[in-house]
């Protein structure tokens, strides 16, 4: 008879996870509390256009890229619609401060080359850098380049637990080019003094190998996640909460959820924040001292979003992504109550299946303290009262003027405006104080930070970004270890560099 698994949570890692699983003859049920799959790959529909909600950036496609092998090997690699974007200018930065831009190209040559004409002086030390990353990455980080692991405790260097904000000015003087080199902090929730720089280095480096987007949105890829485990024999259950777990004699041994039904299985995972578990295990379950080091430690900062229907044929289609910073010296401030907000963003044009000339919708992710919006915290969503409203009017409307820097007249091009705060990415993923990156990492304690896929529940494990590594590929990777506790230490990455 075939092993069961119950999932909870169908975001990416309990999608990538359920489909591993799947793909090797476990019977897996994933219960989703929303109407739509996805997670952070969920797409909503308003106006006639479909928006990506989170996942708007994947790296890791590239050919012999990690993300790409494990597409190949799901069988999904030919049904994925992504986009790469533009080799010359990948992202393209722009600082309000002294009216300056900068444009990123792929590759570790063309990047250390296109910065070395901005800053001649620091060619030498962006070489080093640049080196360093990818020396960093490449032998300490096996799991990234899909090699079997010998431990899961390695031993790393003293440079591997510096913080990245003194990783980078080891090597680069100059103050400007260190924040540059930070700009991608709103992807990973980047911290001065606290952010490891493994972190900085693994999101870089998978980035200056290039990156890809998803075309027409990114729930395709939840739903061919989905198809694999419907398709070898399991089930996706939309609208359906895990509300109380029963445990007996350090197992599980059945789910309780919204919909009335009870699920059992031999094993579980856990996809959701793991201080949203805590509330619907039994007292006792897992020990105190876990769940209180848990539930305090602080969880990475959130974001204000902003989906933008532009009328028709005003704004042209941009094939790279664009980022505002205000001030040099804020990129390691977005965790910060005593900045003008925002203080930065990121802000792309999607691609779509039909012709590009000009832009159909725009996305503009602003990071933002849960603090902003906590005096709201008891609400729920459309019935948050008229302040609320007014604040999200508010702060669309001084994003919007930041985007009228870089492109003049851009309020002209909008035809309809979607908000969304940290509440409604609280809400609407489980996730504690509306977290974009899951607790953050801190390299001063990385012990206390390191969140183990097992449990003291025997059959009970955890994945997802709070575990290891956040984003598409970290995800996806923390989905490969919580599967390998089932399936065996190494069994899918051996799989993967057989095929």
């Amino acid at each position: 008879m075939k092993k069961t698994c119950v999932i909870i949570g169908g975001g990416l890692g309990g999608l990538v996870a359920g489909a591993l699983l799947a793909k090797e003859n476990i019977r897996v049920t994933v219960l989703e509390k929303n109407t739509i799959i996805g997670g952070g790959l969920q797409n909503f529909t308003r106006y006639g256009l479909s928006f990506d909600t989170g996942m708007h950036i994947i790296a890791g496609m590239q050919e012999n890229g990690s993300i790409r092998k494990i597409c190949d090997y799901l069988g999904i690699l030919d049904k994925v619609k992504v986009k790469p974007t533009d080799n010359d200018c990948s992202d393209k930065l722009y600082y309000a401060e002294d009216k300056t831009y900068y444009e990123i190209p792929k590759g570790r040559e063309a990047f250390v080359k296109k910065l070395s004409e901005y800053f001649p002086h620091e060619k030498e030390n962006l070489e080093n850098y640049v080196n360093t990353m990818y020396e960093l990455t490449d032998k300490e980080i096996d799991l990234l380049y899909l090699r079997p692991l010998d431990s899961y405790f390695p031993i790393h260097s003293e440079e591997f637990s510096l913080a990245a904000n003194q990783f980078i000015a080891k090597y680069i003087k100059d103050k400007k080019l260190q924040s540059i080199l930070a700009y991608m902090n709103p992807l990973y929730g980047g911290q001065k003094d606290t952010t490891p720089v493994f972190v900085h280095c693994i999101i870089s480096v998978l980035y200056i190998n290039g990156q890809s987007r998803f075309v027409g949105g990114s729930q395709h890829y939840a739903d061919l996640l989905a198809d694999i485990i419907k398709n070898n024999g399991g089930r996706v259950i939309n609208n359906c909460s895990a509300i109380k777990i029963d445990v007996e004699n350090k197992f599980i041994t059945q789910i309780h959820t919204s919909t009335q039904e009870s699920f059992s299985a031999d094993y579980y995972i856990s996809a959701i924040h793991p201080c949203s578990l805590f509330k619907i295990l039994p007292e006792g379950a897992l020990p105190k001292a876990y769940i209180n080091r848990l539930n305090a430690l602080p969880n990475s900062y959130s974001a204000f979003s902003l989906y933008i229907k532009l009328k028709e044929n005003t704004f042209a289609y941009r094939n790279y992504t664009e980022y505002f910073m205000d001030k040099y010296d804020d990129i390691w401030s977005f965790n910060e109550m005593n900045k003008q907000w925002p203080m930065g963003f990121l802000m792309m044009t999607p691609p779509e299946d039909f012709h590009e000339e000009f832009a159909s919708k725009v996305l503009i992710t602003a990071p933002m303290k849960y603090d902003y919006v906590s005096k709201w915290a008891d609400t729920t969503s459309g019935h948050r009262g008229e302040e609320y409203e007014a604040f999200k009017i508010q702060c669309a409307n001084a994003v919007i003027d930041k985007i009228e820097e870089m492109h003049p007249n851009f309020r002209q091009c909008i035809d309809k405006i979607i908000t969304a705060t940290p509440l409604t990415i609280r809400d609407f993923y489980n996730v504690k104080q509306g977290s974009m990156c899951g607790f953050s990492k801190d390299c001063n304690n990385l012990a206390l930070t390191y969140i183990p896929i097992v449990t003291k529940i025997k059959n009970l494990l955890l994945t997802g970004q709070n575990n290891s590594l956040h984003g598409f590929c970290g995800v996806t990777l923390t989905a490969i270890n919580t599967a390998e506790a089932i399936l065996g230490k190494n069994y899918i990455i051996n799989k993967l560099n057989k095929s």
